[in-house]
């Protein structure tokens, strides 16, 4: 490993860098594509998991991706400290390890609490391999090519969102739902051996000191507050001691957390970082984007199957224009990224986001297929015109030493964002279905021939327009945040600045084998 001066490193992106950014794509297609395999999954879940003519409540299998996502905000502030305290390399191929072990544990659930427990320990693994992976390639590649990779990355990485509702599907169809989490066992073996044979020897520094106190006053915070929101449903009310008090405690917890992280010399989040307005407004839009659409992006696939009968694998068929619309629009994005300020890109990707999401808050129980899909492809072009932008701008105007503890910031504002999206959805959804006493028997008889002998028609047809009421009403809430979003994006940089992600002498450090 050697540094490289910028003047030095090609405009275009090379095999040597190529070669690390298979690595990571791999890593990344493996913990995305989990997400959205799962998302197809929990009508599955609900009825598997629950008692004969009585499926488990939509918010309780949804904590099986809210359980992931939020183990995965846990362990990414660990990665800065274990990486330089146990080589890049070593901890990469172990992320994937503990990864590829939670999926198999997953396969092997006897209960949606061992489904749940599993998750966990799934996320664990999982949450390495992003900030690790962003790390790897922001040095590998200069800030002078950030945009054009990022681009590069984010189409494969893409495959996840399009292939996981599809492979989902199609898995649970002909096979079991088991083999949504032991298909990750191969992938996983392939990239252990790849990492192990591309990525440059490890060479371990002297690490800083860990933030034991910071980890115990975030992790159980944000756990209690996302578990007392999530109980909303299941105990009717908010004003239920289960719901108040540990969302109460979690908030407690959370504030001393930020009190604490201005006292360590090295904090487990670097809120001074905040100081870089870039990266202040970059995360607070980052925050709001992903709550809203990574909250909204599970509830697709339930409204086909749940609302439409739909198979699981039709569901995933027919959400993939999502993930093809952000194919189209993120190496454009991306390759703009380097000659445009993102002050004059994000926006417009709000802007497609806002006019697909906006025809989701009309869905009905018989709004027809290709206007659902428009509006899920017009999704997906914002998409790709809004996240990877948000991420490379950010990371482009820090100092070399500051890549690791932003990146860790930025990854953990997702994956934050994304846990509470899953629960707010998830409760509002709940509590829209349970305000009909028609809605569930309906969606029930749409997969029980023998209920719906015994229901009128009448009635089912009025208990899925219900059910499809309660999905538009859910989407009205998540269309307001985006809205919301287009607020700190309009304070986004819209002059073009220059990158500094140098170290003291100017240098930015690349990895050159």
């Amino acid at each position: 490993m050697s540094s490289t001066r910028q003047t030095d490193l090609p405009d275009h992106i090379d095999a040597a860098v190529l070669k690390i950014a298979g690595v990571v794509v791999l890593g990344a297609i493996m913990s995305i594509l989990d997400i959205t395999v799962v998302n197809v999954a929990l009508p599955t879940f609900q009825t598997v998991f629950g008692t004969t003519g009585h499926p488990i409540a939509y918010s309780t299998v949804a904590w099986s991706v809210t359980a992931y996502t939020l183990a995965l905000a846990t362990v990414i502030p660990l990665t800065g400290w274990a990486a330089d305290r146990f080589g890049t390399k070593r901890l990469y191929m172990t992320a994937i390890a503990l990864f590829v072990s939670g999926s198999v544990l997953c396969a092997t659930a006897w209960s949606i609490g061992a489904l749940i427990g599993f998750r966990v320990l799934q996320g664990l693994g999982g949450g390495m391999l992003m900030p690790l992976g962003m790390t790897i390639m922001t040095r590998a590649a200069g800030p002078h090519r950030m945009g054009r990779l990022m681009a590069i990355l984010g189409v494969p990485m893409l495959l996840g969102p399009i292939l996981g509702p599809i492979i989902g599907g199609w898995l649970i169809q002909v096979a079991s739902w088991h083999w949504i989490f032991l298909i990750n066992a191969p992938i996983g073996l392939v990239a252990i051996v790849y990492a192990w044979r591309v990525l440059p020897r490890d060479t371990p520094e002297p690490s800083e000191s860990f933030d034991f106190l910071g980890m115990l006053l975030m992790s159980p915070g944000l756990a209690l507050f996302l578990f007392g929101v999530s109980s909303i449903p299941s105990e009717g009310t908010a004003t239920a001691p289960r719901v108040w008090v540990s969302m109460l405690v979690g908030a407690t917890l959370m504030v001393l957390f930020v009190v604490h992280s201005f006292r360590p010399e090295h904090p487990l989040l670097d809120l001074r970082l905040f100081r870089n307005r870039n990266l202040t407004v970059s995360i607070i839009t980052m925050f709001l984007f992903a709550a809203a659409f990574f909250g909204g992006l599970l509830l697709v696939p339930t409204y086909f199957q749940e609302v439409r009968g739909e198979s699981t694998l039709q569901a995933g068929l027919l959400v993939a224009p999502q993930g093809i619309g952000a194919m189209i629009t993120m190496p454009i994005a991306g390759s703009q990224v380097d000659k445009h300020p993102i002050g004059r890109i994000v926006p417009f990707g709000l802007l497609f986001i806002l006019i697909g999401m906006f025809g989701l808050t009309q869905l009905t129980a018989t709004t027809p297929y290709p206007v659902i899909i428009t509006e899920l492809f017009v999704m997906g072009l914002g998409m790709g015109a809004t996240m990877m932008p948000l991420f490379t701008s950010a990371l482009k105007t820090l100092r070399a030493h500051e890549v690791a503890r932003g990146s860790t910031l930025l990854n953990i504002t997702q994956q934050i964002a994304s846990s509470v999206g899953v629960a707010i959805m998830s409760v509002l959804l709940t509590n829209h279905l349970q305000a009909s006493k028609l809605a569930g028997p309906a969606m029930a008889s749409l997969h029980l021939p023998a209920l719906a002998e015994k229901i009128p028609a009448a009635a089912i047809a009025q208990g899925l327009e219900d059910a499809a009421h309660a999905f538009a009403e859910t989407y009205w809430v998540a269309w307001g945040m985006v809205l919301l979003t287009v607020v700190p994006a309009l304070f986004l940089p819209r002059k073009r600045e220059e990158a500094h992600l140098l170290d003291d002498e100017g240098v930015p450090p690349v990895i050159v084998q």
